[in-house]
């Protein structure tokens, strides 16, 4: 079961938002080019599920990125995620715009990020998560940590810790079994 504490539940309860980093947190991190300047980025299948599920149980999805990339707008698109920030190294910009757009709160809104970049928005919203394998600075001021590391599943954590607070998981996974 969750090992959350009651503030932490409270927290993710009142989630209607999960904006998400791109490079260290949907992907490991790492820059791929090829010898042409052509960049790479390896996304975790479950990552994708997750995203889609949670978008199923009522949680919208956005992606707030400090770099701009073709994939991660096809890799979006292909998840129906449409709230999609490229090259916003200033993120704060694009989080009130995101608020506005669908009328939330900061209290409603999860962040995950791994890097000094994302704690202008972690800092702000409801509920922070850091990657396992986050900047030490990024980690102390998180509400919570995934066990899993950037692109290796733990967006998908993430999307099953809300589901699961929340109590759209046993349902969803019904539609399974």
């Amino acid at each position: 079961m969750l090992n959350l504490t009651q503030v932490q539940l409270e927290k993710v309860k009142q989630l209607k938002l999960l904006i998400l980093d791109v490079d260290g947190v949907l992907t490991d991190g790492r820059l791929f080019f090829d010898d042409n300047g052509k960049e790479y980025k390896c996304f975790h299948a479950r990552d994708g599920h997750g995203i889609k599920l949670l978008r199923q149980s009522g949680v919208e999805v956005a992606v707030i990125s400090g770099r701009k990339s073709n994939s991660v707008a096809i890799r979006m698109q292909t998840l129906g995620v449409q709230l999609v920030y490229q090259g916003h190294e200033n993120k704060r910009a694009a989080f009130a715009e995101i608020l506005q757009h669908l009328n939330l709160s900061p209290k409603q809104v999860a962040h995950v990020g791994d890097d000094v970049l994302d704690l202008p928005i972690m800092v702000q919203a409801g509920f922070g998560v850091a990657v396992a394998d986050a900047h030490f600075a990024v980690k102390q001021r998180a509400d919570w940590c995934t066990q899993i590391a950037g692109g290796q599943g733990a967006v998908r954590e993430v999307c099953d810790l809300i589901m699961q607070v929340q109590g759209t998981f046993d349902a969803m996974l019904q539609t399974y079994l």
